[in-house]
């Protein structure tokens, strides 16, 4: 937990990035993916004195994975839905991040939860050896504690994507990442920064009986 609580007090530093990273889950629902679905019967439009009205019932197109990637000092998101979740399409994430979204960084601090797909031999399954060494040696992983997840920033900024943006239902993977693309648009020409404000100190205080009794 305090190896993550540091991380978010470093400071800006266009060299190394501090990247966040989460994949999408059905709210209060634990880690499962995004079920796309769609009506079984069209909608009843709103009108004058009476609210949309919509059926219960729906239909299944199947399941996605949503990544998120924020920037909480640069004040920078980005997300993409995948029909799967597995390490290839980690892999390919980590070069979408290193080589489009960070350039110009020398190193890249990431922070994530302790998926057994979040490992740098994911990169050596997905590119060539020289690839994978090549973008390995700029990433410096950071994982969250289990139960930890409140720690990753990337999950706050889903759970704020999920209430905006996945309160209907979307039946279709293209038409979910334009929705996506669009979000990820408005939230960046905002340049929200994060202001982590809880800190190691404060830990060592607040959540002391997570601490042995010396």
């Amino acid at each position: 937990m305090e190896d993550v609580l540091e991380v978010y007090h470093r400071p800006l530093d266009r060299l190394v990035a501090v990247v966040c990273m989460d994949w999408g889950h059905l709210p209060l629902a634990g880690e499962k993916p995004y079920q796309l679905l769609g009506h079984a019967r069209e909608p009843i439009p709103a009108a004058p004195g009476c609210d949309l009205r919509e059926d219960s019932e729906y239909v299944r197109y199947g399941i996605c994975s949503i990544f998120i990637w924020a920037e909480p000092l640069a004040g920078r998101r980005r997300v993409d839905a995948r029909p799967r979740r597995t390490r290839i399409d980690w892999a390919h994430e980590i070069d979408h991040l290193l080589s489009l979204d960070c350039p110009h960084a020398l190193r890249v601090v990431l922070v994530m939860d302790n998926l057994n797909t979040h490992t740098l031999g994911s990169l050596y399954q997905a590119f060539e050896p020289a690839k994978a060494r090549r973008l390995a040696e700029r990433l410096e992983t950071h994982y969250t504690p289990k139960h930890g997840s409140w720690l990753n920033i990337a999950e706050i900024e889903l759970s704020r994507l999920t209430r905006q943006c996945l309160d209907r239902r979307i039946d279709d993977l293209d038409l979910l990442n334009t929705e996506l693309a669009a979000w990820q648009q408005a939230t960046n020409d905002d340049q929200r920064q994060v202001d982590w404000q809880f800190t190691a100190s404060n830990a060592r205080i607040k959540l002391r009986h997570l601490y042995p009794n010396m």
